[in-house]
């Protein structure tokens, strides 16, 4: 593929730059963002596919293995109850954050810059959400009655206790994903027609006929995009408490216990603020190979990347802050149990996870107080895979180093991961991938008309007389105008 050259303009506070850029209009816009789903498949994308497939296949060779040999398979020991299966949950529902916020929150506060990167960060959620609901599924053992903990009426008279917050999960994480998805889909529907229509055009019938399935009939009319609209603010409004309640809900599974160093207050905001960390870095992770891959440079441009790296500065440092408090507070509480479990995980048996997870989440995002750093895709690139290996730790410093030392010296004990742990944990990233690769081979990767409707073109007064001077600078349009035609 022809590399695109791209300008990065010194910064000029009292010009917004635009958030397409290049001499793109409408049509070259849908046909940019169209033609990745039609032109002929890329060998790299087989390349890709193929081994996240091997990976999907080695988690289900796994899981099987699980049922029937059962969960000594894993490294879970006394005292170390909760291995690896609780971390990997926590880290994919913490990845699927950051498309509810894009999507929902900032479409609230009308941040337009959302639009280049809220539809794949969308399908990061729901494939983050079904990585992670693998996890407590088959961690329980007997997977065979997990209906058991759903509140079914049943003749062995036996209930959930609502008490427990593994019970409140379930209702979270299941709102959460449903949300989303119809979130996603909602805003997939005019893209889907204009789809329907190319396909049609070209001859590929069975193509239009799919598109035109998941369409429900869009043709753009003045009153179709009135629904829309909506119906989109309708689920923007409900899924902006989800940002806050689900990862909030998933701390309580630590933070209602009695145990030291999980039984805080602060866990709810400390995991809420890690889990869009997190989530904003796998965006990073996933859009700048797609950007660069996929030709999308005038779509996502170096301007979308520096308010992600803003984003992830401003959680980085939040998160820096809550692990500061953990050790005031410990201090400040007169708790030798809770004191001793914070100077454990610095300098006990896991301290290597500790300084790992804060070099990764706390020190490396400090570079971007540097705008050169914020608008390098390549530093970009790095530090958001630092942000997830840093991440991934942080759960891990969580959960093991609060359980390996229990109350009494000889309960102690060293929590190792077994191969099974590993290859387990390695093929839910194959369902994450294989799924999102699936997305971006068939499906519009960018929200095509809401693209559209960010461009000076959309601005009803766009060529006539000195607003439309302005509009071409500002890259906006006014509130009320449709997202744009396909």
């Amino acid at each position: 593929m022809t590399a695109i050259p791209v300008v990065d303009e010194p910064e000029n506070a009292l010009v917004r730059a635009p958030l397409v850029e290049g001499k793109n209009d409408f049509a070259s816009i849908t046909n940019l963002i169209a033609g990745v789903a039609e032109k002929t498949t890329p060998r790299g994308w087989y390349l890709m596919f193929g081994i996240a497939i091997a990976l999907l296949l080695n988690l289900g060779a796994m899981i099987g293995y699980l049922v029937f040999t059962g969960v000594g398979v894993w490294g879970n020991n006394i005292p170390v109850g909760w291995g690896w299966p609780i971390v990997n949950f926590v880290f994919w529902i913490g990845i699927g954050h950051a498309g509810t916020l894009i999507s929902a929150i900032l479409f609230l506060f009308r941040q337009k810059w959302r639009t280049s990167i809220n539809r794949a960060s969308e399908a990061m959620t729901i494939f983050a959400v079904m990585a992670a609901g693998i996890f407590p599924a088959i961690h329980v053992g007997r997977i065979w009655v997990i209906y058991w903990v759903f509140p079914l009426p049943n003749q062995m008279s036996m209930w959930p206790n609502f008490k427990s917050p593994l019970l409140w999960d379930v209702f979270a994480v299941s709102t959460y994903f449903t949300i989303s998805s119809l979130f996603w889909f909602v805003g997939l529907i005019p893209d889907l027609a204009t789809f329907r229509d190319r396909a049609m055009k070209a001859g590929r019938t069975v193509a239009a006929r799919a598109y035109g399935l998941f369409a429900f009939g869009w043709h753009g009319s003045n009153r179709h995009w009135i629904h829309y609209e909506k119906a989109y603010l309708i689920l923007a409004g409900l899924s902006t408490p989800l940002v806050l309640s689900v990862h909030s809900i998933v701390s309580f599974d630590f933070a209602v216990s009695l145990l030291p160093g999980w039984h805080s207050t602060i866990f709810p905001p400390y995991f809420v603020a890690g889990a869009i960390f997190s989530g904003f870095g796998m965006v990073l992770t996933l859009m700048i190979p797609a950007r660069q891959w996929l030709g999308l440079h005038q779509l996502i441009t170096l301007n979308h990347l520096d308010n992600i790296a803003k984003i992830l500065l401003l959680t980085g440092t939040m998160v820096g802050y809550a692990y500061g408090m953990e050790f005031f507070i410990a201090w400040y509480s007169g708790s030798e149990y809770e004191q001793f479990c914070f100077i454990n995980r610095a300098t006990g048996p896991y301290w290597w996870a500790y300084w790992i997870m804060v070099s990764c989440n706390v020190i490396s995002p400090q570079l971007f107080w540097f705008r050169s750093m914020r608008r390098s895709p390549m530093v970009l690139f790095v530090i958001s895979i630092f942000v997830n290996i840093g991440m991934w730790f942080e759960r891990f410093v969580i959960t093991i180093s609060s359980l390996n030392r229990d109350f009494l010296p000889s309960s102690w004990g060293y929590f190792t991961p077994t191969l099974i742990d590993i290859l387990t944990y390695a093929g839910s990233f194959g369902l994450f991938f294989t799924f999102f690769l699936l997305f971006c081979r068939f499906l519009p990767i960018l929200a095509i008309s809401e693209v559209k409707g960010v461009m000076p073109e959309a601005n009803p007064h766009y060529g006539h007389g000195p607003t439309a001077h302005d509009t071409n600078h500002h890259g906006a349009h006014p509130a009320g105008a449709h997202h744009g035609k396909h």
